[in-house]
Parts: structure tokens; sequence; C-alpha cells
């Protein structure tokens, strides 16, 4: 059901846990050479105290049929992420056909500020959730794109969210993913002529154990906010290896470019491609009927995969998180 990606070149930044561990996975079972990042390479580091290490994601992603290459980046640091692109451009001879912008630095500093409004947490939110995140997508994609323009050909995608679009997690985090979107967009406009692509990706809610961890700590006080209880009541969550799994078949795509420029939703896709996670499902779009009305409706939730999966506007899904209690 996965793509196949030998002889593909693939990086994917902070994947030493969740999501992004996840994706580089994905990419691994499809047969893609995958280099991965992280601030470190074993557990005894603080960092990776949460779960997983750049190690064992090598260990899962070699396990799962692909060759990995583990790259110790802290990516608030240019300096080291030039490198790395030096590294990969070296030993690659200038083949770079996947760069997948998932690092981020934000989820601890989001949890420790509790939902508080812009104006009560620290000003160093902002640089936690956008150094590492919007400002190294920038960085890593720079780089990226001179290997790819040479030789005509790849794709960039940045792991954003529909935290872009309504409020969830406050300010410092939105104003961030919809500059995200803004930003796939935009490299899109300039890398078309060289035949390299650029989307913006929307997971749903993706059962990370930091995701785990954010979406309590949100939850208190905010039960009746529809963003912050959608997320909190764990309703159909994916997985981190299905994110991944979309990527490849979206790899694999010969009208990628048709997708150039617009934000794609990891459900969305998986219905499109016929993709599953490692239990065989395939969870629902966010914007569809079938998650949305068991949302308000709970006992729905049993019987969700007899509601029809028609899409709802955003606007109108805006326009009912907007008229919630606010956060």
């Amino acid at each position: 059901m996965t793509a196949n990606l030998k002889g593909k070149v693939a990086l994917v930044t902070g994947a030493s846990r969740g999501i992004g561990k996840g994706i580089a996975i994905g990419l691994g079972e499809s047969g893609a050479m995958v280099y991965i990042t992280g601030r470190s390479v074993n557990q005894t580091n603080s960092i990776d105290s949460i779960s997983g290490s750049l190690l064992e994601t090598k260990t899962a992603i070699e396990k799962a049929g692909g060759i990995c290459i583990a790259v110790p980046v802290d990516h608030s640091d240019d300096e080291q992420i030039k490198s790395l692109f030096e590294q990969i451009d070296l030993e690659q001879n200038g083949q770079l056909d996947l760069l997948v912008n998932n690092a981020y630095g934000g989820v601890r500093s989001l949890i420790s500020s509790n939902g508080k409004p812009f104006w009560e947490a620290d000003l160093s939110l902002w640089d936690a959730c956008n150094q590492v995140g919007l400002r190294s997508h920038y960085v890593a994609s720079h780089f990226a794109a001179k290997m790819m323009t040479q030789r005509k050909q790849g794709l960039i995608v940045t792991i954003s969210s529909w935290g872009g679009l309504a409020p969830i997690f406050g300010v410092a985090y939105g104003t961030g993913k919809s500059a995200c979107d803004r930003l796939a967009s935009d490299m899109a406009v300039e890398l078309k002529p060289f035949n390299v692509a650029s989307i913006s990706l929307w997971p749903g809610i993706v059962g990370t154990e930091q995701f785990h961890q954010l979406a309590d700590a949100n939850l208190e006080g905010n039960e009746n906010n529809l963003g912050v209880a959608a997320i909190a009541d764990k309703f159909n969550w994916e997985t981190p290896l299905f994110v991944g799994r979309v990527i490849a078949a979206l790899c694999n795509d010969s009208n990628l470019m048709q997708r150039n420029g617009k934000v794609q939703i990891v459900a969305e896709l998986a219905n499109y491609y016929g993709v599953v996670d490692e239990y065989g499902h395939c969870p629902a779009s966010l914007r569809s009927l079938r998650f949305l009305l068991p949302q308000g409706l709970p006992m729905l939730k049993s019987r969700a995969k007899l509601i029809p999966s028609l899409r709802v506007p955003w606007w109108l899904i805006l326009l009912a998180i907007l008229k919630s209690p606010k956060i």
C-alpha cells in the first residue's frame, strides 16, 4: 500500500520522536534513504526524555526496510543547518528529493503556558513557537532549494496545522502556523519553474506523547471550547506513521505539481491514495461530517463510520469555533 521510494533521498527534521519519527519510518518502509535530525543521539540527554532518540528512530527505519543516516542538529543554529545540507550534498552527489520541515520547539512552552492569553504568557513563548519551527523551516528550505533546483526536481513539505486557521493554542502558535502555510505557498511560486513542489501539510490530531500532554493541559477550564475539546477528546486521532505513509504516497504522485502551493490535509490525501495506518484505519478529515457531527453529538462516535465523509466549508467551522466560549 505504500509507495516505492527506492533510490530517493529524504530529510526529515525533528525526527527523534513523535510525528517526525513516524514520518521518517513511513518513508523508510517505502525504501527511501532517510536523513533524520534531532538535538541529541541518545536517551541520556534530557531533550529526549519524553520518548525515543535519533538512534531509536534510525533502528526503526532500518527495521522497516529503509536506509537511515542520523545527524544531530540544533535547528536554532543556522550554521548547523547549513552543515547538514553540505553533508547531504557531498554524500549524495547533490541529490535531495524530499525535505520534510517538521522540527518544532514550542510544545513544552505551550504546555507550561497552560492556555494563558498572550499578554499573560512569557514573551519567550513567541520564539519558542517560531524559531525552531517557522524560521528554521525557512532556513532548511533555503538550502534544500539550492540542491533541488539544480536537479529540477524535488518536494518540500512543511508540517503545519489547522491551528493556522482557527484559534487553538494561542496567538504565538496560530500566527506561526498560518505563516507556515504562507511560506509554503510563496516558495511554491518561485520553485515552480524548476519543477520543485512546495506544499503545506495539515495532519489531523496526531496522538504523540507530547500532544497528549498539550491537550490535557489546555483542557482544564476550556472544556466547552470547540477547538480545544476536539483535541482533548482524543477521538479520531491519527498515528505518526499514518502521516509518514501519506507523505510517501504523495512523493510518488505523478501529478504532484497540481498540488503545488496548496494546503493539503493528511486524511484527505490518505483517502485519495488508499493509505491506512498501522492498525488498518483511515481517520476522517477534520472538516468532514464524520468528524464534526460526533463532536456535537458524542453518542454518534461509536457509529462514526456510518456518517458520510462530506466536507464542511472552512468558514462554517471557523464560525462555530469563534462562537464557542473563548480560551
